[in-house]
């Protein structure tokens, strides 16, 4: 028989018949069920990091101390697929319980991931469905049908078993129970530490095209013609000398003895530091490689890293950072110099300048610059009205029109056309300054560089941000989701969102409700990382129809397989430093109709917008009211202990308008007991004041 490539699709349609009709013969997928002869399977299996059907992300290497990881190969559609999810279900309830964990691979990259949820939800997988859209772990691993198990040691990452659950499902027949269970018998082999008895038993599913293995073999990539100019398109800008990247990629030499390691990072997605996931919005600034450029990448290093004939285009160029990325700057100022210790925790540092703008300015970019990064985790900023007076501080309380802030990766802010924010003439600028110490005593003085149209802009940019200060992470759990909503009073255009967790932050969604309940994500880091932070602005800016919610859905991962736990036996709250947790979403918007010449007839919408953030903290029930269940948490609790008097309709609920009355009262009484000779009564929790980012008003 002559052997052809067959996709799923058809595959599907082929078996189907098969499985209609226990005992039907069809000697045909019987003779096409070998695997190609191409196909070389590994012993090992390599690291990797992929994303599940919800948004959440997985890295092989992170499990192990698990007992033992399946991988079971799926595709929509696939009937072969479909009828082993019983059995899929029976591993699951089994051995979930005994350490081993169990994953589908959907390597198919029609299948969408909308499409996948669709049909998990139909046959009842109710595990992740891992989606290798750029089917680099199907080639690695040596898939090519569905309903495959792969069963790996996570001690050595050896593949100590590779075919069917077992023999219920095959081409010819369906049978009423199982005469063979290999993945069983393989798992508890694996589990008793005993060599497992059949390592490799032929997959029977759907075909999985890989189209890029045939070409593979004859490829003529090169680093001559196709990964210098990807390098300098993605790469250089950050990999040259007095850029953020640790070594340069400037010349095939210094690129190539990296290359296994470039293929490492780009299969565990710590390579570009892009985190938004591809198939959620489009984004100005995209650093993120195309699915077509990341296969080149891999494949290239797979076949060696040839260099291939020719003069080298990089290295005939020469690449140095700007000291200023956006050009020469109309003003530069410099943040007060602080000495970081060696060692310890340094709390927040708020120090501020005075403003020596003599007239308003509007502020077009931004730049802020860093000696140490090592030892600088952001820079925020903050236009105040007042100097503060000797030993105070500035706070962000006090805070106004925000000039621009820093992380790594998110070192400049560019305003959309035709749009500013202003910047009033006297007062002060304010700081928060998180320094992180690193080992080695070091002085920083940052400088923040400033951009002015010349012109007054039509349009004004305001921030805000969606915040959860009453968030409490359990110890040693794995998996914590926790959320926290804002309510757009008015029509609003929404330009970026810019997402931020600490530590344990494992992945973060920030979504549109409308009033009619249509949900809309716009903006999915299924993989959050603490070291690249920054604004994700949108291609177009989205219309956020009044009476919407924008909701910011956060997990964490405070378990032992998170590496960068500071401590997974400790129960973690909000709070400014890294070890502990934030549960952060600031945004950039307009307000629909606003324009410079009329700014103060829409200052009330961003009142409105601000009071009822911790409405939003609480209600995790969307409903609009809370009950005592909701009232968790060190902020929640402290309003549950006054429930009866909050409660004034007592209908059982504390509805928005209530919880703005119990924090005004709280407000005065705390007033009240700062004056001289006043007693300190109990007063209702103060909302948190929001850290500024980025460049609104």
């Amino acid at each position: 028989m002559k052997k052809t490539r067959t996709s799923v699709a058809a595959a599907a349609l082929i078996a189907v018949t098969a499985l209609s009709y226990t005992g039907t013969s069809l000697a045909t997928a019987t003779a096409a069920a070998k695997a190609p002869t191409e196909v070389v399977l590994p012993v090992t299996v390599d690291d990797f990091r992929l994303s599940d059907q919800n948004l959440h992300s997985h890295e092989l290497r992170q499990l192990g101390d698990a007992s033992a990881v399946v991988l079971i190969t799926q595709a929509n559609n696939c009937p072969i697929s479909r009828n082993t999810s019983a059995a899929v279900k029976a591993l699951q309830d089994e051995y979930s319980a005994k350490g081993v964990e169990i994953f589908m691979l959907n390597s198919t990259p029609t299948d969408k991931r909308e499409a996948i949820v669709a049909e998990a939800q139909s046959y009842g997988y109710n595990l992740p469905i891992l989606i290798d859209t750029n089917q680099l772990v199907g080639e690695q691993l040596g898939v090519t049908r569905t309903a495959e198990a792969i069963v790996i040691d996570p001690k050595t990452w050896k593949i100590v078993y590779r075919g069917p659950i077992d023999d219920k499902v095959t081409y010819e027949r369906q049978k009423a129970a199982a005469d063979h269970t290999w993945a069983k018998d393989a798992l508890d082999a694996q589990l008793a530490g005993k060599p497992v008895a059949v390592a490799k038993v032929e997959a029977v599913g759907c075909l999985v095209d890989f189209p890029e293995r045939a070409k593979m073999a004859a490829s003529k990539v090169t680093y001559v013609k196709n990964i210098a100019p990807m390098f300098e398109d993605k790469c250089v800008s950050c990999h040259e000398p007095g850029g953020i990247g640790p070594m340069p990629f400037t010349k095939f030499e210094e690129i190539a003895p990296f290359a296994p390691m470039i293929r490492e990072m780009i299969r565990t997605q710590r390579m570009p530091p892009w985190r938004a996931d591809p198939s959620v919005g489009h984004f100005l600034g995209d650093r993120s490689l195309s699915a077509a450029q990341i296969k080149t990448l891999v494949h290239w290093v797979e076949a060696g890293a040839p260099r291939g004939m020719g003069a080298d285009p990089l290295a005939s160029k020469t690449f140095t950072a700007p000291e200023w990325p956006l050009g020469k700057p109309d003003l530069v100022l410099d943040v007060p110099a602080y000495t970081i210790p060696a060692n310890g925790i340094v709390d927040y540092q708020r120090p501020y300048i005075v403003n020596p703008l003599k007239e308003g300015k509007w502020l077009r970019a931004s730049t802020i610059k860093v000696v140490n990064r090592q030892t600088v985790h952001h820079i925020l900023t903050g236009y105040m009205a007042e100097v503060p007076g000797p030993g105070q501080v500035a706070n962000e309380s006090k805070w106004g029109t925000s000039l621009g802030g820093y992380a790594v990766g998110a070192e400049s802010f560019v305003e959309p056309p035709n749009t500013g924010a202003f910047i009033p003439p006297g007062g002060a600028i304010g700081f928060q300054v998180h320094y992180t110490p690193y080992g080695q005593q070091v002085t920083e003085h940052s400088q923040i560089a400033l951009y002015f149209w010349k012109d007054k802009p039509k349009y004004v940019m305001r921030n805000s941000v969606v915040l959860n200060a009453n968030i409490v992470i359990p110890a040693n759990k794995e998996s914590t989701e926790l959320q926290a909503y804002i309510d757009v009073p008015k029509d609003m255009m929404l330009y970026g969102a810019f997402p931020h967790a600490h530590y344990r932050g494992a992945s973060s969604q920030f979504f549109m409700v409308e009033p009619d309940g249509k949900k809309t994500l716009l903006v999915s880091l299924p993989h959050y990382d603490f070291n690249w932070q920054r604004e994700y602005n949108f291609v177009q800016p989205v219309k956020v129809p009044a009476g919407s919610k924008l909701l910011a859905v956060y997990t964490y991962d405070n378990s032992v397989r998170n590496p960068a736990n500071p401590d997974h036996n400790r129960v973690v709250p909000w709070g400014d430093q890294s070890f502990d947790e934030m549960l952060y979403t600031a945004f950039h918007y307009e307000w629909v109709g606003e324009t410079s010449d009329k700014m103060d007839q829409y200052k009330a919408y961003d009142k409105e917008l601000t009071e009822n953030r911790l409405f939003g903290m609480l209600d995790t029930k969307m409903n609009g009211k809370l009950d005592m269940s909701e009232l968790t948490g060190p902020i929640g609790k402290d309003f549950a202990a006054s429930f009866a008097k909050i409660d004034t309709d007592h209908d059982g609920f504390i509805e928005p308008n209530e919880l703005l009355a119990a924090q005004a009262a709280g407000q005065k009484r705390r007033q009240q007991a700062s004056q001289p000779g006043q007693a300190a009564p109990a007063a209702a929790p103060a909302q948190p004041a929001p850290e500024k980012t980025g460049g609104g008003q």
